[in-house]
């Protein structure tokens, strides 16, 4: 089994302290709310690897061989002859139109045999089930995957035997997906794009890879262009179900220097292994059932061992973004120096430049609780882009709602009301029911000291 926690370690301000793109076409969706119609992505815009294959190679390795509780793997296990999908249950009514179009980019992008189906006998069976369901059978999860099964009703009395069990695997033929059909929109996608991932493909997430779906932080919702290459290599000819860790690892250079032929040239970073005891800490600090010193000790924690490791990369960057979530409700100014330096780090690591658009809500929301309109627009300003790029309506309707109160305290109303209505849109698809967008709304308009 594996799944997707309930909780994001990035998660987009959650309190009231200091904490839409015109070239992408796009549709809008009638719900019958008193809102503006909901807006979705119609295009997507994934970006290549930004690695050598040297470390593609590496990364396959370890994405493959482990899973995320730690346990090695003996042999890689996938789909052999065509996939075909299919979905039960009750679906919500975006699930339809955000399946196809992962279908096709798998199909494009990692070159996978994959199709929908209604037959009962579905290599892959997506089940459209309550979050409550799903809290009953894995309290922390909001969607997860498993072998050999269904339906929930079927995981349920086979969970903890042979037959669920991973490791025993010698080849993929029926997994099993559980979504939330009650949760926001995008949040139904990105449980739909990271758990199709893993049934297809990869079990492991790793805290190091800066551009991936397969990291913990869950920076990255829908597949990036890293995570297509590694599914492509991974459904490649010249592999197959049963080879051993050393099997594949003879096989990857041939494999990548012909799928990514760029990456043969760049250098390799050959970043480090990410210590369990730095999982764990930033685990606990973004944590809510927890006390508040417990959490800023975790926080402090993860960033002296990231100290020790001499990381100046993401990892490090995102303990300081963890000490400023901590921090941000009783001590604001603290938190804001703690954002300041994940920006930082993050500016030097290649890839993140949607960490980025995360820390400059942050960051924003900071310099509109300040009253400095000026300040928070140039900060916003960059990221946009990225995250309409990257699919995330929850961010880009945050960036919106920001830049919004931004103009407003510059005394440009007119452009404030035009953004906001824009940002309403993406925040139905983000954040869901009326109710969630309303109190987004009135959480980002209580920043600005000219409302409070």
């Amino acid at each position: 089994m594996s799944g997707r926690l309930v909780l994001p370690l990035v998660m987009l301000l959650n309190a009231c302290v200091p904490a839409s793109q015109p070239d992408v076409a796009t549709r809008a969706i009638s719900t019958g709310s008193t809102l503006p119609p909901m807006k979705n992505f119609s295009a997507s815009l994934p970006t290549a690897p930004v690695r050598s294959n040297n470390d593609l190679a590496l990364d396959f390795i370890e994405l493959s061989f482990r899973m995320e509780s730690g346990r090695d793997l003996a042999r890689l296990t996938r789909f052999e002859g065509p996939i075909s999908v299919r979905v039960t249950g009750k679906p919500p009514g975006t699930l339809g139109s955000d399946l196809k179009r992962l279908i096709s980019r798998l199909r494009s992008e990692a070159r996978i045999n994959i199709n929908f189906t209604t037959n009962a006998d579905a290599n892959i069976t997506i089940e459209a089930v309550s979050r409550a369901d799903i809290r009953r059978v894995l309290p922390q999860a909001a969607c997860f995957v498993a072998p050999n099964v269904s339906t929930l009703q079927e995981y349920r009395k086979s969970r903890r035997k042979i037959k669920t069990d991973w490791g025993i695997l010698d080849e993929r033929r029926k997994i099993a997906i559980f979504l939330p059909n009650d949760a926001s929109p995008q949040e139904v996608r990105d449980c739909l794009h990271e758990e199709v991932a893993q049934a297809l493909g990869p079990l492991n997430d790793l805290y190091r890879l800066p551009d991936s779906v397969f990291n913990d932080d869950n920076v990255h919702t829908v597949l990036t262009g890293f995570d297509m290459m590694i599914l492509r290599a991974y459904y490649d000819p010249a592999l197959r179900s049963g080879m051993s860790r050393g099997e594949v690892a003879a096989k990857l250079p041939a494999i990548f220097s012909r799928i990514n032929p760029r990456g043969n040239k760049a250098a390799g970073r050959y970043a480090t292994r990410t210590p369990q005891a730095w999982s764990r800490s930033i685990q606990t600090a973004l944590g809510r059932s927890i006390s508040s010193a417990s959490r800023k000790k975790a926080a402090s924690d993860a960033i002296r061992i990231a100290n020790s490791m001499g990381w100046h990369d993401h990892r490090r960057a995102f303990s300081h973004y963890a000490m400023g979530r901590v921090l941000q409700g009783d001590q604001p100014e603290a938190a804001h120096k703690h954002y300041q330096l994940a920006d930082r780090f993050y500016a030097r690591t290649p890839g993140t430049r949607l960490h980025r658009a995360y820390v400059a809500t942050q960051l924003s929301a900071y310099a509109v609780s300040k009253g400095d309109g000026a300040r928070a627009l140039t900060l916003i300003a960059p990221h946009i882009q990225t995250a309409h790029a990257n699919e995330n309506a929850a961010l880009l309707s945050t960036l919106l709602l920001l830049r919004s109160e931004a103009l407003e305290l510059e005394n440009r109303h007119a452009e404030a009301r035009s953004v906001r209505l824009d940002s309403i849109g993406w925040a139905r698809y983000g954040f869901g029911p009326d109710w969630a967008v309303r109190a987004k709304l009135r959480e980002i308009a209580s920043l600005n000291p000219l409302k409070g």
